[in-house]
């Protein structure tokens, strides 16, 4: 079994052993004069601006980076979230002058970004096993908005007013606020012995009144649904629509199609599968794919080939739009570059290692492991230690800690994602982070994490009261 790593990570310190770095403007400040144009009531006459050298300027920022932590420090095992290292070739791409296309310039002057967008609609539609995609949405949760109106069109196109979305209890949260958003009563479907939908339990759920199923398979167990096709005919049977929450889709790339187990509707988190950095807010893309009898309610605009030209076209039907323009350009054309270099094959293969590394690291941990065998992830229990506890302990041996305390399912949850880029190595300093948090003594736990630069904060604070500019430190 290997041996943890120790992490020191970098820190400065105040004269009295505090951990500190100077914000900018307590290393020199100098005011500037302001001239305006707008009324005197809304401006200043002087500003005060930072005042430092270059050299002083560049060692500021180089310690912040090696006082934080990024999935170019370490492996960042963040279950569900998909946390991986991205190929730089996409960023060099998206940095590239000529992709910084004003998006009101003609379709004439940007057939070439057009082209682009069409391509990708048609690869995700392929990649999903669905007839239509829209680019439009942000982010997966507003993918999940976006899919939601288009249900909702549906069957009020057909003269139905369902009012109800069904969804299991190991869903991603997103999934019932995004039903709560788009005006539907959520029903809570409780999963079976095995992790999986309890059939059931399905059938009590559905009604003349369920508009749709929301479900991932993968779930977030990382358990595929054996049943899938049962599930689909029975929602089907229903009068409902199932709705694939694509945030597990990097288990199944090349290897199965959501379109081909019977739903109806899908979003991708390209940002997660394909190849964009996540986290921190943004940016994402959230395209939505939908079968061919859906795709006259898709958002405004679509983009299309006619007579060998692309252009911007709206659906017969559409639901309007659900963010400015085609959506986030430059994360969208990553999502293309990923796809055009790997291909078929190398799509294929990194599904195969995600679904490699998750039952690897799976078998090394020694916590309690339930379920099995997995795909993309898994989750542990932490048992009779706190999750919480577990994961700042695994700070202090240089791994990014899981996701805490879901799903429910299993108690203390620890929902580790490996990610298909990480090395047998790698995998096993994580199991060996994983288990050297498991032997840790109530001190070393309570005290964690002790090697970072900063230390146990009140995450609950952090989250209710943010401080959103410096200047806040002086209301203390």
């Amino acid at each position: 079994m290997t041996d943890p790593l120790r992490f020191d990570q970098a820190a400065w310190h105040d004269p009295d052993g505090e951990r500190y770095e100077p914000l900018l403007s307590e290393k020199g400040n100098r005011e500037v004069a302001v001239e305006s144009e707008l009324p005197d009531d809304l401006t200043r006459d002087t500003v005060e601006l930072p005042d430092v050298a270059e050299p002083e300027l560049a060692r500021h920022y180089t310690r912040l980076s090696e006082m934080n932590y990024g999935v170019e420090s370490g492996p960042f095992p963040l279950g569900s979230c998909t946390m991986k290292y991205n190929p730089k070739f996409t960023e060099d791409l998206a940095a590239d002058p000529n992709a910084s296309v004003h998006p009101d310039r003609s379709t004439r002057s940007t057939q070439g970004t057009l082209q682009v967008m069409h391509e990708l609609q048609d690869y995700l539609a392929a990649i999903g096993g669905m007839d239509a995609v829209t680019l439009q949405p942000p982010a997966g949760a507003a993918g999940e908005f976006a899919g939601l109106l288009v249900i909702d069109a549906y069957h009020e196109a057909n003269g139905e007013d369902r009012g109800e979305v069904v969804i299991p209890d190991s869903a991603h949260g997103t999934n019932f606020a995004s039903a709560a958003m788009a005006g539907y009563d959520v029903v809570s479907l409780p999963s079976n012995d095995e992790g999986r939908v309890d059939l059931d339990a399905l059938d009590a759920a559905l009604s003349e009144d369920t508009a749709a199923l929301m479900l991932t398979n993968p779930n977030t167990l990382g358990l595929f649904e054996r049943d899938i096709e049962t599930v689909a005919e029975r929602v089907h049977d229903a009068g409902g629509l199932l709705y694939y929450d694509g945030a597990n889709l990097n288990a199944l790339l090349g290897r199965a199609r959501p379109g081909d187990m019977g739903f109806d509707v899908m979003h991708y988190n390209v940002h997660k599968t394909f190849a964009t950095p996540h986290g921190g807010g943004g940016p994402g893309a959230g395209p939505v794919g939908v079968v061919e009898e859906l795709a006259e309610f898709l958002p405004d605009p679509h983009v299309r080939e006619r007579d060998g030209r692309y252009e911007r076209y709206t659906p017969e039907s559409s639901v309007g739009k659900v963010h400015g323009y085609a959506g986030n350009w430059l994360v969208l054309l990553k999502a293309h570059a990923y796809i055009t270099r790997l291909g078929d094959e190398g799509l294929a293969d990194a599904s195969a290692k995600a679904v490699l590394n998750a039952n690897y690291l799976a078998e090394r941990v020694e916590y309690e492991v339930p379920f099995g065998p997995f795909h993309h992830e898994f989750v542990a229990s932490a048992g009779e230690q706190d999750a919480a506890d577990a994961a700042k302990r695994m700070l202090d041996f240089g791994v990014h800690p899981p996701t805490t305390k879901w799903p429910e399912i299993v108690p203390e949850a620890l929902m580790t994602e490996p990610t298909e880029v990480e090395s047998k190595r790698t995998l096993d300093q994580l199991a060996a982070a994983f288990n050297a948090a498991r032997d840790s003594d109530d001190g070393d736990l309570d005290a964690a994490p002790s090697r970072t630069a900063a230390g146990r904060i009140d995450q609950t604070s952090a989250a209710r009261n943010p401080r959103l500019s410096w200047q806040a430190l002086d209301d203390e």
